[in-house]
């Protein structure tokens, strides 16, 4: 790169920052510094153009067009030359910009006048910030290097422009970080939270992009690059890492030691930009280069390079993880993605969790409900929008954040949160209360659970017991198998603390999403089908035998009760009862107590065990529904993908009538019968089924209350009536039908 570009570059970065040092007006900044860009690049015109929001660009300053249309012209996302560049992240350089495609004539400017165009994205780390352009009378495509100083210079006004060094009251254009957003996810776990945000990976703010001293420089980009090269391969050769957890490092590898990564930020800094500018920089400029590329696996890797920059990041900078800091009042915590051992050390000081990934059958997903904590996952960017102490409002009943909320939103969600304590309150009067009908019919209402943490909610819920316990919950927070002996102590706990209630252990369910740390993962091309649940029990009966045997010393000749995920076959419940069985005898023979009394049971969760022989019926001691994964394979409808999962309604009458041909077999066969899920916990399909007859259901412990307070108000062999009306009539679904019916109801 010529002397003379280098020179350049740094002379204006160091202008610009000068220009940014003085206190002033936002826009007086603006008008500064397209004025310096403008007679650095020898160019009639410059130009910035900021979101005014996620879809439209604003021009907010210019150096060469006419004034008047500063805060008046704007264009949509990828129109007009400049809305290109903002979509694509690309830059265009064009010698002829009236003759390039897409280009939008804009009469208030004036820019007719000027024929050549470049535009570089304004952007920091796949965050979309603006477009800068320079313009000029003159004909001409501008140079590699003419780009590449621009390209720093846009560098810095994307982390001027993070910083809100542009904004201010004037025209309303407000700081980044300090504008309401309202972000649309899924719910992973209902409730409603309200708090301040703790990110579980803090963003590192970089504060000095220009530097003086490239020299100085390069040595902390070198060293602090040294150190991470250090840290990756001490990282690799630990012993305990799995095959994937060996390929990730691979890929970090990759990048560290890439010489191509260190030379580009190395440029970067001669051209005059401080090392963590640097490396924001190439991180901004990989990221845009890997998202065009078609193969996933490689897109994938945006990833590895986002966690190998950041680390690097934290390392020039001090800044990130372990830097002291404490938990701000009533945290809601913001991830991308979470560990279920990370969010149980966070434990119940957590008001909310937010994450950009995860899914509603994940390991965060499971411990939040277990911890009874709101959750939204999919909240696309939320990382990048949320600073730590913003204020947030979490609805995990609709999937929904405020983050920042003006105070009009912020009063209507304190308004629902009031009115859920209210009712909350109204359900405790009901707490001693059996769920028993107008028509004389009562409902027992169980309560889900995981952790010994849940417990304490069985007395206060008023649930009758735990018709699910979630066993795999001690498999998944631990980065070795857990010990017979460990088990055995906490189900114990579990029995006493459950005071004689009935508590259904569900034995390991792992696979699908539900990935043990230890255990050697399967490449599986759909896993919600695949090698999962009761599938591993019974092909590793080494750890369905140790389970037995914790479970059986736990009961300590109290009465126990076990239950397997995803039986589909009369088989399957064989062989696994006969492993209980057999272990039941072993500890009897060597003098250990036994249960008093012992129920085995199964989950159905595939339509196929509706229809399994008889003698399936009269062998189980009981069935649960699995009532997420049952309503996935009737309706063909993965429950994670959110194109299709609330396409189908729980009341559909197909549905609907399916369930009611196994309550008729379980009713053949005097075999108890229970339903346990999301559904089992939301009213109006909790009245449903308990209209078609099922007389159990397991939900968590805050839907007890809703749940027991409408079953108490009405008539089920009414809302039967209803049901079978909607059929009678043609009806797709019966909600509609009861909900009319229910408001005649006084509800």
């Amino acid at each position: 790169m010529p002397e003379r570009t280098e020179s350049d570059s740094r002379k204006l970065l160091r202008r610009l920052r000068d220009s940014l040092a003085v206190p002033g007006r936002g826009q007086d900044r603006l008008d500064q510094i397209t004025h310096l860009i403008a007679d650095s690049m020898r160019t009639e015109v410059c130009s910035i153009y900021l979101f005014r929001d996620p879809e439209t660009l604003e021009l907010c300053a210019t150096e060469g067009l006419k004034k008047d249309a500063v805060h008046k012209t704007r264009m949509k996302l990828g129109e007009g030359l400049v809305g290109r560049v903002a979509k694509s992240g690309l830059p265009i350089n064009a010698a002829d910009a009236p003759s390039e495609k897409g280009f939008r004539y804009m009469p208030e400017t004036g820019e007719e006048l000027f024929s050549s165009f470049l535009g570089l994205p304004i952007q920091r780390v796949g965050e979309k910030l603006g477009v800068l352009v320079v313009q000029s009378k003159t004909a001409r495509q501008f140079s590699e290097d003419e780009i590449d100083a621009l390209e720093v210079v846009a560098m810095v006004l994307a982390e001027m422009t993070e910083l809100g060094a542009f904004t201010g009251d004037e025209d309303g254009m407000k700081a980044l970080h300090k504008q309401s957003v309202m972000l649309r996810g899924t719910s992973g776990q209902e409730g409603s939270a309200e708090g301040h945000v703790w990110l579980h990976e803090p963003r590192v703010v970089v504060t000095n992009p220009v530097a003086d001293d490239p020299l100085t420089e390069i040595d902390r980009i070198r060293d602090a690059v040294g150190q991470l090269r250090v840290s990756v391969d001490d990282l690799l050769a630990a012993e305990s890492l799995d095959k994937e957890q060996k390929q990730v490092l691979e890929a970090y590898r990759m990048f560290a030691h890439s010489r191509g990564w260190l030379r580009r930020m190395e440029e970067d800094i001669a051209l005059g930009l401080s090392a963590e500018a640097a490396v924001e920089k190439e991180q901004s400029a990989t990221r845009q280069r890997l998202e065009q590329v078609p193969d996933a696996y490689l897109r994938e890797r945006l990833h590895d390079l986002d966690d190998l920059s950041n680390r690097l990041l934290r390392i020039l900078t001090g800044q990130g993880r372990d830097t002291g800091a404490e938990l701000p009042e009533n945290p809601v915590l913001v991830a991308r993605n979470i560990g279920p051992a990370e969010l149980l050390d966070y434990g119940r000081r957590l008001r909310g969790v937010v994450l950009e990934e995860g899914s509603v059958g994940s390991h965060a997903a499971i411990v939040a409900r277990a911890l009874a904590i709101p959750l939204v996952i999919h909240a696309s960017r939320i990382t990048q929008e949320a600073l730590n102490g913003d204020h947030i409002m979490v609805d995990g009943d609709q999937g929904i954040v405020h983050l920042r909320p003006e105070e009009t939103v912020a009063r209507a969600f304190r308004d629902k949160i009031a009115m859920q304590a209210a009712a909350q309150q109204r359900y405790a009067s009901l707490r001693g209360l059996p769920a028993t009908a107008k028509c004389g019919t009562t409902i027992a209402l169980h309560m889900n659970a995981g952790l010994m943490a849940d417990l304490p909610s069985l007395e206060g819920s008023g649930a009758e017991g735990v018709g699910l316990f979630r066993t795999e919950l001690q498999f998944l927070v631990r980065s070795k198998m857990p010990q017979r002996a460990e088990l055995a102590a906490l189900y114990a706990r579990v029995m006493d603390a459950a005071k004689g209630r009935r508590v259904a252990f569900r034995t390991l369910d792992i696979g699908s999403d539900k990935v043990l740390p230890y255990m050697k993962p399967q490449d599986e091309p759909n896993p919600a089908m695949g090698w999962r649940a009761i599938r591993v029990g019974l092909d590793k009966p080494g750890i369905l035998r140790m389970q037995s045997q914790a479970l059986i010393r736990a009961a300590n000749g109290r009465p126990l009760t076990v239950m397997f995920p995803l039986i589909t076959e009369l088989g399957e419940f064989a062989e696994a009862r006969s492993h209980v069985l057999r272990e039941v005898h072993r500890e009897k023979s060597l003098g250990h107590p036994i249960p008093a009394t012992i129920e085995i049971g199964a989950m159905m969760e595939t339509p196929s065990l509706a229809y399994a022989p008889k003698a399936f019926f009269d062998l189980t001691d009981f069935i649960s529904v699995g009532g997420n994964d049952l309503k996935q394979f009737f309706f063909a409808a993965d429950r994670e993908n959110e194109l299709v999962r609330r396409r189908y309604d729980t009341l559909n009458l197909s549905f609907l009538g399916f369930l009611e041909q196994i309550v008729a077999r379980c009713r053949q066969s005097d075999t108890p019968l229970s339903f346990c899920g999301e559904d089992a916990g939301r009213p109006i399909e909790a009245l449903a089924l308990s209209a078609i007859g099922f007389r159990s259901l397991s939900m968590r412990p805050a839907s007890v209350g809703p749940v027991k307070a409408l079953i108490r108000s009405v008539n089920l062999n009414e809302a039967r009536a209803v049901i079978d009306k909607a059929r009678e009539d043609g009806a797709e679904t019966a909600r509609p039908a009861l909900m009319e019916w229910l408001a005649t109801q006084g509800e």
